[in-house]
C-alpha cells in the first residue's frame, strides 16, 4: 500500500487508510490489526486514536451524506430555473461528489450495511430523504410536461442506480475529467438514446 500523505493528521491517516482497505477488502474482512499494520503502528496504539473501525465507517458514510445533500440543495436552490436545468445540476453535483473520493464513495455505497443501530436507521432515513428530493423534482417536471417520466419513482431509482455505478469504473487518471463525465451522463440520462423521428 502506498504511504499516506505526511501532512495528514494521524486521525486523517487512519481514515484514509481504512477507506482504502474497506473498499479493497470490505468492512467485515478488515481487522483493526490489518489497519494498524498498514499504518505502520502497533495494533494496541491505534485505539488511542479511534474506538473501533465502525467509528471510521460512520464518519465516511455521514460525511459523504452531508456532501450529497449540500450539493443537491445548492443545485435546486434557484426555483426560477427550469426543472430540467435544476435536475441537470443535481446530477452533475452527484457525480462531483462521487468522483472527489472514489474509495470513500464506494464504501459509502456498499459498506453502510455494517453500521449498527441507531446509525443504520439514521443513514437509511437520510438516503430516503435524498432520493425523495430527486423524486419530487422529477415529479414536478413530469407534471408540467418538462420531463417525460410516467413513473417518477422508477425514474429516480434508475437515475441514481446509473450514477452510483460510477465508482466501479471511474479512474482519476482516465481520459475523462469529472466535469466531462458529469456532462455526458447528464445528457445521456436526460436525453436518452433514441433519435426523435421527424413528424412524430
Amino acid at each position: 500500500m502506498e504511504s499516506t500523505v505526511p501532512t495528514l493528521s494521524r486521525k486523517a491517516q487512519i481514515d484514509y487508510t481504512a477507506t482504502v482497505l474497506f473498499r479493497a477488502r470490505g468492512f467485515a474482512a478488515t481487522s483493526m490489526r490489518e489497519l494498524a499494520t498498514a499504518l505502520g503502528i502497533e495494533a494496541g496504539s491505534i485505539y488511542s486514536h479511534i474506538k473501533s473501525k465502525e467509528e471510521i465507517l460512520h464518519r465516511i458514510c455521514f460525511r459523504l451524506a452531508d456532501a450529497f445533500f449540500a450539493g443537491f440543495e445548492e443545485a435546486v436552490l434557484n426555483e426560477e430555473l427550469p426543472v430540467a436545468e435544476r435536475l441537470r445540476r443535481a446530477i452533475e453535483s452527484h457525480v462531483q461528489v462521487l468522483t472527489q473520493d472514489v474509495a470513500a464513495s464506494a464504501v459509502f455505497l456498499h459498506e453502510w450495511r455494517h453500521l449498527s443501530e441507531p446509525a443504520r436507521t439514521e443513514f437509511l432515513q437520510l438516503r430516503e430523504r435524498y432520493e425523495a428530493g430527486f423524486r419530487q423534482l422529477i415529479s414536478r417536471g413530469a407534471a408540467t410536461g418538462a420531463l417525460r417520466a410516467p413513473d417518477p419513482a422508477f425514474a429516480t431509482l434508475t437515475l441514481l442506480a446509473s450514477l452510483n455505478w460510477l465508482p466501479t469504473w471511474y479512474r482519476p487518471d482516465g481520459k475523462l475529467t469529472p466535469e466531462d463525465i458529469a456532462h455526458r451522463l447528464t445528457d445521456q440520462l436526460l436525453l436518452g438514446l433514441e433519435v426523435e423521428k421527424l413528424g412524430s
